[in-house]
C-alpha cells in the first residue's frame, strides 16, 4: 500500500483581518447605493469563515481539509419589506449591483406581505472585537494536529477499544459590520471542536458492540484549549468503560428519579428550552422546516416553565461560550443578550432578532441574530442558554443520596423532540445504576422520556458551582438554506423525580 502523502498547510485566499479597511470601503459603497436606489434602512456584512478539519481512523489519516469562505450580505428594508442580496464576489460593482437588486427583491414582495418589518431605533455602533484565544489553530503545523489524534487512536486501543476515530475542527469568522445609521464594527472569533469514538465489539459471533464518545465540548478557543481536554487520557478511560458498557445489563426500565450530569443535559436545555423559546419559532415562521413551539406568546410572565430551582440565563459574555460575541449580526451589543429566559420557573423572555420584538409588544431585539455565512440572512439564533447552578451548596453525591431508585446518565447521545419542543426523549453516553441513595454498577441500553413542562417541573435538586459544566455544539440546524449555529449551555448536574426510563434495547 502506497503511504498517502502528508497534507500541506493549505493557504488563505485571503487575511481579512489585515484589510480591514478594504472592507470598511466596500461596506460605504454598498450603503451608498442602497440609499440612492430607494432603501429606508440598510446594513451589510463583509468577511470570511474559515474552516479546518482532521480526521484519523485507528493508525490512518482520513481527512484533512481547509477552506476559506469569502463574501458579502447586503440587507435593505423598503416600505416595510426586507430585500436581500449576497454573494461570494467581494467588488464595487458588484456590490453597487447587489443594492439594486436587494430593494427590487423588497419592492417585489410588497404585494403579498401581511405585516410590514418595523425596526426598532438603535445607536450606531462603532467598535472592533478580536476574541481573546490562546494559541491561534491555524497557526499550528498540520503535523502537530495529525500526531494528536493518532495518539489518541492509539490509546484507546492500547486500553482495550477495537476501533477509534477522532477528530479535530477549527472555525475563524472575520466580520465586518456597517449600516446606514452609522454602526461599523470588526469582530473576530475562533472555535476549536476536539472529539473522539472508542468502539469495543462482542468477539462472540453476537454482532453487539459498545462506543463511547469524547466528553471534552467544543469551545470558543484555539489550540491551547485541544491540548488541554487531554484526549489521550480520556481515550484510555472511554475504551474501558465502553467494554464496561457492552457488558453491562440492561437497565431495568420504569418512573424512577434520574440525576443528570451536565454533560448530558445540555442537549436537553438546548431542544426544550433554547428551540421552544425562540420568537420566530413562536410565530410559527419555522415551521415548514424546523417546526414551531408549543409556548405562545400570551405565555409571557405567565407560564410556569418549571419548578423554583429552574433559571435559564441568556449570554454572549460567558468563558469560552460558542455563541459569545461583543456584537451579534444585526450590530447590537452583547449587552442586551443578558437576560432570564426562564426566572425561577416563569418564562420571561424570548430570544428575538431585530424586527420582531413590537410584534410582541417589546420595545427592542434582545440579541439574538446570526449568519453562518457572509453570504445568509441573519436570522435569529440562541445566545449561550443555560441553566443557572444552585446557590447553596449541593454537592453531586448528595443529588445521588437524595435517591432511592434510579439512573445517573453522563454525556450525550441520541436524542428525538416533536416539532413543538414538548414530547422528548434522550439517551447518553453512560448510565449507572443508584440504589439506596449510592451510585452503583453501570447499565445499558437507557434513555429517559417526558415532556418539557412536565420535565422541569419535577427538577427538585440542583448543583451547585462546583457541578457546572459548559458544554455545546458547532452545528445547530435552523431555516431553509439550513443555517449552522454554534451555540454553548452550560448546567450544573440536576436531580428529576418520577421520569420514565426506558429501555432501548428491546
Amino acid at each position: 500500500m502506497t503511504p498517502r502523502p502528508f497534507p500541506q498547510e493549505p493557504e488563505a485566499e485571503w487575511d481579512f483581518r489585515l484589510d480591514r479597511a478594504g472592507l470598511a470601503d466596500l461596506a460605504e459603497t454598498a450603503l451608498a447605493a442602497a440609499r440612492a436606489a430607494g432603501a429606508n434602512y440598510a446594513d451589510i456584512r463583509l468577511g470570511a469563515t474559515r474552516r479546518q478539519s482532521i480526521s484519523a481512523r485507528e493508525a490512518r489519516l482520513d481527512d484533512f481539509s481547509e477552506s476559506v469562505a469569502p463574501g458579502f450580505g447586503l440587507r435593505v428594508l423598503v416600505d416595510g419589506c426586507w430585500g436581500f442580496y449576497g454573494a461570494r464576489a467581494l467588488d464595487a460593482a458588484t456590490l453597487a449591483e447587489a443594492a439594486r437588486r436587494a430593494v427590487a427583491q423588497a419592492r417585489a414582495v410588497a404585494p403579498i406581505r401581511t405585516l410590514p418589518v418595523f425596526v426598532e431605533e438603535t445607536a450606531p455602533q462603532q467598535a472592533e472585537w478580536i476574541m481573546p484565544m490562546g494559541v491561534d489553530p491555524f497557526a499550528v503545523e498540520a503535523r502537530d494536529k495529525v500526531d494528536l489524534l493518532l495518539a489518541v487512536n492509539a490509546a484507546a486501543q492500547e486500553a482495550g477499544a477495537d476501533y477509534c476515530h477522532a477528530s479535530l475542527a477549527f472555525a475563524r469568522e472575520d466580520r465586518f459590520f456597517a449600516d446606514s445609521r452609522g454602526s461599523r464594527i470588526f469582530q473576530s472569533r475562533t472555535r476549536t471542536q476536539p472529539s473522539f469514538l472508542a468502539t469495543v465489539v462482542d468477539k462472540s459471533g453476537s454482532g453487539r458492540f459498545a462506543t463511547r464518545e469524547s466528553l471534552a465540548p467544543a469551545r470558543a478557543a484555539g489550540w491551547d484549549y485541544a491540548l488541554s481536554c487531554d484526549l489521550v487520557s480520556e481515550a484510555k478511560l472511554a475504551a474501558r468503560e465502553a467494554r464496561e458498557k457492552l457488558e453491562a445489563r440492561p437497565v431495568e426500565a420504569g418512573v424512577m428519579d434520574v440525576v443528570i450530569d451536565p454533560t448530558n443535559l445540555w442537549l436537553t436545555i438546548h431542544e426544550t428550552v433554547g428551540h421552544s423559546t425562540e420568537l420566530d419559532r413562536v410565530l410559527g415562521w419555522e415551521a415548514n422546516f424546523a417546526g414551531t413551539s408549543f409556548v405562545k406568546p400570551h405565555m409571557l410572565n405567565d407560564l410556569r416553565f418549571g419548578s423554583e430551582l429552574m433559571t435559564i440565563r441568556a449570554d454572549r459574555s460567558q468563558d469560552g461560550g460558542l455563541a459569545g460575541v461583543a456584537y451579534d449580526d444585526d450590530g447590537a451589543p452583547r449587552e442586551r443578550a443578558e437576560f432570564e429566559i426562564v426566572s425561577k420557573g416563569v418564562l420571561r423572555n424570548f430570544q428575538m432578532a431585530l424586527g420582531q420584538a413590537h410584534l410582541i409588544g417589546a420595545e427592542r431585539s434582545n440579541g439574538c441574530a446570526y449568519a453562518d455565512d457572509p453570504t445568509a440572512f441573519p436570522i435569529q439564533r440562541m445566545p449561550n442558554i443555560s441553566l443557572a447552578p444552585n446557590s447553596s451548596p449541593c454537592s453531586l453525591e448528595e443529588l445521588i443520596g437524595g435517591v432511592e431508585r434510579g439512573i445517573y446518565v453522563v454525556g450525550a447521545g441520541s436524542w428525538s423532540i416533536d416539532q413543538q419542543r414538548d414530547n422528548f426523549q434522550f439517551g447518553g453516553q453512560l448510565f449507572y445504576e443508584i440504589r439506596d441513595g449510592r451510585l452503583g454498577e453501570m447499565v445499558r441500553d437507557a434513555a429517559y422520556q417526558g415532556r418539557t413542562i412536565p420535565f422541569w417541573n419535577s427538577l427538585d435538586g440542583l448543583g451547585d458551582a462546583s457541578t457546572y459544566r459548559l458544554c455545546g455544539t458547532f452545528t445547530c440546524g435552523k431555516a431553509e438554506p439550513m443555517q449552522l449555529a454554534p451555540v454553548s449551555h452550560g448546567a450544573p448536574a440536576a436531580r428529576f423525580r418520577g421520569l420514565s426510563v426506558l429501555n432501548t434495547g428491546r
